[in-house]
This record gives C-alpha cells, structure tokens and sequence, in this order.
C-alpha cells in the first residue's frame, strides 16, 4: 500500500470502470421493511490500488454504484495529496516570558475581583 502512494490514479469514472472490480451483493443492517433484500449493495476494488470502497444505503442499486465511484475517487484523491511533515519549534525565550508575565497580570486582576478578606 505504501508503493501506491507515490503513484497518481485518475479519478474520472470512466477509467475508474475499467481499472476496478465491481461485486454487488444483499446490504445487512438495521432497516426491516426499508431494506432491500435484492443485492444492491456495492463493492468497488481498485485493482492498481488495492482500496476497497462499499456503498449500501440507498435501495437501488445504480445509486449506490454512483456512490461508489464518487467515494473511490475522493480516496484515491486523499492518496494523491502530499503530507508535509511538521516541524517542531520551541518558543523563544522572550515568548516564553512574556507569556508568563500576561498570566501573571490577568491572575492580579482577577485576584482584585475578590471581596476583601476579613481577618
């Protein structure tokens, strides 16, 4: 899966059709009456890629292949986008302090809110 990183898919559905693997089979799940018992799920296998993509909530069956394809484009898209590693940074010293004098401040104000203590 790591090799298919690097390397660009195309999205449109026609070139979709042809690189994947498409199995129709009964969807489970809650549902009762409003499920479908006719095999209108659908399971796309992108056979460059390996990704697997299912669609099962509409009761018809070339919705849910429509379903399929705009999800398997959108994957294979996210596979394309490059990841750009962060980079961690430490605060500056003059930050850091600056900072610390800001809450100092707001707890002095917030400690004049208070009712005078009674001794």
């Amino acid at each position: 899966m790591d090799e298919s990183r690097n390397q660009v898919f195309a999205t449109n559905r026609e070139i979709l059709e042809g690189e994947s693997e498409v199995t129709f089979f009964i969807a489970s799940g809650p549902g009762g009456q409003h499920r479908n018992r006719n095999a209108t799920g659908v399971r796309l296998l992108h056979r460059p890629s390996g990704l697997v993509v299912t669609a099962t909530e509409r009761r018809s069956q070339a919705t849910n292949l429509a379903v399929a394809f705009v999800r398997l484009a959108r994957r294979l898209e996210l596979l394309r986008a490059v990841v750009t590693p962060r980079i961690s940074t430490r605060p500056s010293r003059s930050v850091h302090a600056e900072r610390l004098t800001g809450k100092r401040r707001r707890g002095t104000i917030k400690a004049l809110r208070k009712p005078p203590h009674e001794e």
